[in-house]
């Protein structure tokens, strides 16, 4: 019984888990569009002689004016007329390097110093920003009025910038961009202040002329570095409103209204996010296939009236987004299980997470990390895995007995289960307490699986020798070899009552999981493959030192009930041959 249920379980997280992979393999799905990532190469920087001057200047606010009133355009950088020519203005820090066009006001690139992608020139910086060119950038403002709406995102707005790099001497710097139309006197400015040290950027966007609601939008993408075909966390768009997570991105248009804590984009790795106060809405959109648009909604503003909010485009590294305070950690999904999310194994996530990095303080080494943590918990279950192992020798030692009373009293169903239950009783077993210590297992396993598979401390996290990335898969197939062979010994010492035919059958579990284990991440390769030879030294160590307690039955018993079985299947066939005949 305790095999069956083993065997369920396995079987339904491995088709849960290979699902995707199988279709691909039949080519049944279609393959997948890589998100297309900027060029880290430089791009040629156009500034405005007022620029130039405003880069000398030591920190301080980018604009003299007021939440009432807004600066006319062209008077914080002595310039009378209007821009003509699009700028890209370039903002470096000690974390990222952003570059932003005065065309709209928006970002058109945001690169990662501290994080690298793979591209055909060798490692670059990690790309934030989509390079499909065909949708609103980031930061771009929107309106019911389409005519002033693409105005907006069209107009060259005035810049002026009081620094060229944070660091620091220099922790803070402003970059405001103006834009004044007098036909429709229409006058925008976004403020932006940037902290050295901090992926976090302020924005104040003050208004006069519009009298509609403005949407202040994340653009298309914005954040999706890879749009990862993995069965575990959730790529698009996210947003938390009245206290309420929602990491789904919607089939069309949705927007949540109340109490906008942030509204963002993410993959697996990183995520862009707005945080805004006062903001009526958050916002998300389907653009096309693994296109996805987010952003905030606010009301229609008052006469100089100011819409403030902080922008957050980085990695999704806990202890950042924490400090945050505005529950972005919850975007780091550790309370998957195969349904959803349940609490239960996010409760036991997080201390497991907080242990693998205090580990990995003294390793140095995320490899060493993962095999010490898994000695950890395999300690820690070691009474449980003990009666486990005991619960089933004792089923294999009775089992000759069971088949002797199932076969005796196979026409009545109820003395069976009464006999049944007399010999359990007889011989103190427990007929599931195989299974039951797995069970009590399954959210540790699964919360640990959820942490290797899930953060972003293991991406690039070399090992040892052809092992550089313990988040990507085995290069070699190296380790789910080993692990499927660690299987294979696992099962011709574990005891079992099945029989010699569908024991043969479950030799092909450990075949199918190393085909499966394939495509999984080094790290969760090697944690299983840990935890496979850890239960092969116990169960070893536990046969040695506890087998001789668990006695078999009398030869008689046992010889009289086999003589039985093979008596039965005798008359079996040749009532069958009679029937033919």
């Amino acid at each position: 019984m305790e095999k069956r249920v083993i065997v369920f379980l396995v079987i339904s997280l491995a088709v849960i888990i290979g699902y995707d992979y199988l279709l691909k393999g039949m080519g049944l799905l279609p393959p997948s569009e890589p998100v297309q990532v900027a060029t880290s190469t430089p791009v040629a920087e156009k500034t405005s002689a007022g620029s130039e001057n405003a880069s000398s200047q030591t920190a301080g606010p980018a604009s003299s004016g007021s939440v009432g009133s807004l600066s006319q355009p062209g008077s914080s950088n002595g310039e009378t007329g209007a821009v003509k020519d699009e700028q890209t203005i370039e903002v470096d820090t000690d974390l990222f390097r952003a570059r932003f066009s005065n065309r709209g006001g928006v970002i058109k690139s945001w690169e990662l110093k501290r994080y690298t992608t793979a591209t055909e020139q060798g490692p670059a910086p990690v790309q934030l920003v989509y390079a499909g060119g065909r949708f609103k950038g980031p930061l771009s403002l929107v309106t019911t009025d389409q005519s002033v709406t693409a105005d907006l995102g069209s107009g060259l707005y005035q810049v002026s910038q009081d620094f060229s790099r944070l660091d620091s001497a220099h922790p803070i710097g402003h970059l405001t961009f103006r834009y004044h139309d007098a036909e429709r006197s229409v006058d925008i400015e976004k403020e932006l202040t940037f902290h050295h040290g901090s992926y976090v950027v302020d924005i104040a966007i003050r208004t006069q002329g519009l009298t509609t609601p403005v949407d202040v939008t994340l653009g298309t993408n914005f954040g999706i570095v890879e749009w990862g075909e993995g069965f575990i966390g959730l790529m698009g768009s996210a947003s938390l409103v009245d206290d309420k997570v929602l990491k789904e991105t919607p089939d069309g248009e949705a927007e949540r209204k109340g109490d906008v804590k942030w509204s963002a984009i993410q993959d697996k790795y990183f995520l862009s996010v707005l945080m805004p106060q006062k903001a009526s809405a958050a916002l998300a959109k389907k653009e096309g296939d693994k296109l996805v648009s987010a952003g905030v909604r606010f009301p229609a503003p008052a006469a100089g009236s100011t819409m403030a909010m902080q922008l957050y485009a980085g990695p999704k590294e806990y202890d950042t987004l924490k400090g945050l305070n505005a529950g972005l950690e919850d975007t780091i999904d550790f309370g998957w299980f195969v349904f959803g999310s349940w609490g239960l194994v996010k409760a036991v996530a997080k201390p497991i997470f907080y242990v693998l990095r205090f580990l990995h303080e003294f390793t140095h080494n995320y490899g060493v990390t993962i095999i010490l943590l898994t000695m950890l918990i395999k300690l820690m279950f070691v009474p449980l895995q003990y009666k486990s192992y005991k619960s089933m020798k004792q089923m294999q030692v009775i089992q000759p007995k069971v088949l002797a009373i199932q076969n005796k009293f196979k026409d009545d169903r109820e003395r069976l289960n009464k006999e049944l239950i007399k010999l359990y009783k007889d011989h103190r077993v427990n007929p599931v307490g195989g299974c039951l210590p797995m069970v009590l297992q399954m959210p540790v396993f699964v919360a640990l699986f959820n942490i290797l598979y899930m953060t972003i401390d293991l991406r690039q996290a070399p090992f040892m020798l052809w092992i550089k990335d313990l988040s990507v898969q085995d290069p070699y197939y190296v380790l789910p070899i080993i692990m499927g062979a660690t299987m294979v010994i696992q099962q011709k010492i574990t005891p079992t009552t099945m029989d010699p035919m569908q024991a043969k059958i479950m030799l092909f579990l450990p075949v199918f999981m190393t085909f499966l284990f394939v495509n999984f991440p080094a790290g969760l390769v090697l944690y299983w493959l840990t935890n496979n030879t850890l239960t092969i030294t116990q169960q070893v160590v536990t046969e040695r030192l506890f087998g001789k307690k668990w006695q078999a039955p009398p030869e008689g018993v046992e010889a009289a009930a086999i003589e039985e079985l093979k008596e039965q299947k005798s008359n079996g066939k040749r009532r069958n041959t009679s029937s033919a005949e």
